[in-house]
């Protein structure tokens, strides 16, 4: 199956959840027949704090074709959290929920604002991708 389309995605994490992050761009890279660009914040390029970061976020979430969020880091990075799904649905950005490897639950914010919630398998992720990216 050709490639069809080169979807833009920005990936909500924190850089104490950097094993998760990096794993996820891993799993995405490594699937076949998908092609994406990371719109995401390298660990390596910092953004700025404070409101100058919220307004490079929006830069960022602006041209994606979805916003993909690690669901278990929510509890800890609430409010960058928050206002990454607030940016993405002001642009009316599909939200797709990652769960946590083995956990069932996640926190509610994410599972009402999500398009979907998916497990941590690259299968389950890119089927969503494709199922609700703009």
């Amino acid at each position: 199956m050709p490639y069809l389309k080169t979807y833009d995605l920005f990936i909500s994490h924190a850089w104490d959840y950097n094993d998760e992050y990096y794993r996820l761009v891993a799993m995405l890279d490594g699937a076949p027949n998908f092609k994406w660009r990371n719109y995401s914040v390298p660990e390596h390029d910092p953004l700025a704090g404070g409101r100058r970061l919220a307004q490079q976020l929006d830069g960022q979430i602006r041209p994606v074709n979805a916003v993909l969020i690690l669901a278990g880091m929510y509890v800890n990075h609430r409010g960058w959290i928050q206002k990454e799904i607030e940016l993405a649905q002001s642009y009316n950005k599909p939200l797709i929920g990652i769960r946590p490897w083995g956990n069932y639950n996640v926190p509610q914010v994410v599972a009402m604002t999500a398009e979907t919630i998916v497990g941590w398998k690259t299968d389950s992720i890119v089927g969503a991708v494709r199922a609700h990216a703009i």
